[in-house]
């Protein structure tokens, strides 16, 4: 009986080690499945490294980016296309980590968890993925950025859409460059700028700095301040202006661009508030765009004195900025307080589309005065003619950075609800904001209204 028993218990043994063995494999096999049917050593997807067998890459028009044609990956016939819109569509060798190439490949082979890659050895083809991206825009932003490093981004600040996506220094696909890791102008090529970059954002931070104010110093809008060219703390340290301003109001003060006034107002507000600010703003935070995670935003003020205070308000110091997230602030404020988390591929073979979840939140009437004050920078200070018919607002920003050319940048949106559009421009190491970055918004916007 005893014999009987230890039997027993060896072959229940043996089928609870079976079971867990078989959910492990099941586990396995739906986290992984996908990796393992694309892996680079199965010859129905690469040869010589590059993907071949796919479905089509489409912008949001219905224009082919990338196809197979007999076993080979085929590219837009523009070249300029081509490297416009590299870091959306991604690459056939997968150097591209952003791109569709990469981030859509289980829906490009037409993978599924119950017939792997059935369709795609039966009928030659996997699934198309459709972009949000507009091609044409994206070669009208690549083209403006004028052989320049930097990133450029479009988005519907209700639906989240991106119609615009690009990064540079870009590269055709079609025909690589030989010295691409070795010549200095491809630095960073692999990268995209727009989404995982970070950069010193200089004086489109005021932006954030006003909205921390607006919630935190109740009289704000009826002070006066005074700029003298310089903001000198308690202890003698000055933050340079870029004039001398004289008498201003707050709002005079950010159209000015007034480096005393909200070097005072970052003074006064301190770093708990500001800290606060730039989290519930989502501003450090990573977002998932379409299988991309950004990078994230650093902001620390846990070792300032004063003065550190003083140029972190004013987007200096530590700080450094992804341009997508300067963007959502943009569309956040003309959205009325929050928007929906960007995303760039319209459709998979799962149908995947935004998430919607907002983000960026602000109180409504913070988002409300803050609307008001990038409008009437652009009428005051910039001119309706570089954004016409759209209520455009934003503010421009020169960042400087140590050793290097100042980062030139440009943040803003439309406060018209019937064209929901919120862009960043950002040129690394190009000079000034309006000189440089504010042509290239401009340009880009005027692009979008047709």
């Amino acid at each position: 009986m005893n014999t009987l028993t230890k039997r027993a218990y060896v072959l229940l043994g043996i089928i609870a080690a079976f079971l867990v063995g078989l959910v492990l494999l099941a586990v396995s096999f739906f986290v992984h499945g996908g990796t393992w049917a694309t892996s680079r050593a199965n010859g129905h997807l690469y040869s010589g490294g590059q993907i071949t067998n796919a479905g089509k890459i489409l912008d949001r028009n219905g224009v082919v980016l990338a196809q197979s044609v007999n076993g080979k990956r085929k590219f837009h016939s523009d070249a300029t296309m081509r490297k416009a819109t590299l870091h959306a569509v991604g690459d056939q060798y997968g150097y591209i980590a952003c791109g569709a190439h990469t981030v859509c490949r289980d829906a490009l082979i037409g993978y599924s968890r119950i017939e792997g890659i059935f369709k795609l050895v039966t009928e030659g083809e996997g699934a198309d993925v459709t972009l949000t991206i507009d091609a044409n825009l994206n070669k009208i932003a690549y083209q403006a950025l004028n052989g320049r490093k930097g990133c450029v981004g479009v988005y519907n600040y209700k639906t989240g859409e991106m119609l615009c996506n690009v990064s540079a220094p870009s590269y055709d696909p079609v025909n690589k460059p030989a010295d691409i890791e070795t010549n200095h102008k491809y630095e960073g090529v692999y990268m995209n700028r727009l989404l995982t970059g970070l950069f010193t954002p200089g004086s489109t931070f005021k932006l954030v700095t006003s909205a921390c104010a607006i919630e935190n110093i109740p009289d704000i809008n009826t002070r006066t301040f005074s700029c003298s060219g310089a903001y000198t703390t308690s202890t003698g340290g000055k933050v340079i202006c870029n004039n001398t301003h004289g008498k201003l109001d707050f709002g005079k003060a950010l159209t000015k661009s007034c480096n005393a006034t909200f070097a005072a107002i970052g003074v006064e507000l301190g770093k708990d508030k500001l800290t606060k600010t730039v989290k519930e703003l989502g501003l450090c935070d990573s977002y998932n765009i379409s299988g991309v995670k950004t990078a994230k935003g650093r902001f620390d003020l846990s070792k300032s004195v004063e003065i550190d205070l003083g140029w972190a308000a004013i987007g200096q110091y530590t700080t450094l900025m992804n341009p997508l997230n300067m963007m959502m602030l943009a569309g956040a404020a003309a959205n009325g307080g929050s928007t929906p988390i960007p995303y760039f591929v319209r459709s998979t073979i799962t149908d995947t589309v935004g998430s919607l979840k907002m983000t960026n939140k602000m109180k409504a009437e913070t988002a409300a005065t803050l609307r008001t004050m990038m409008r009437n920078n652009v009428i005051n200070n910039y001119g309706d003619k570089k954004f016409p018919n759209m209520s455009f607002g934003g503010k421009t920003g020169t960042a400087q950075v140590e050793g290097e050319k100042s980062h030139a940048w440009f943040v803003g949106a439309s406060m018209d609800e019937s064209f929901p559009y919120a862009v960043v421009v950002v040129v690394q190491n190009g000079g000034g904001g309006s000189d440089e970055a504010l042509p290239i918004a401009s340009t880009v916007m005027k692009a979008v209204k047709g």
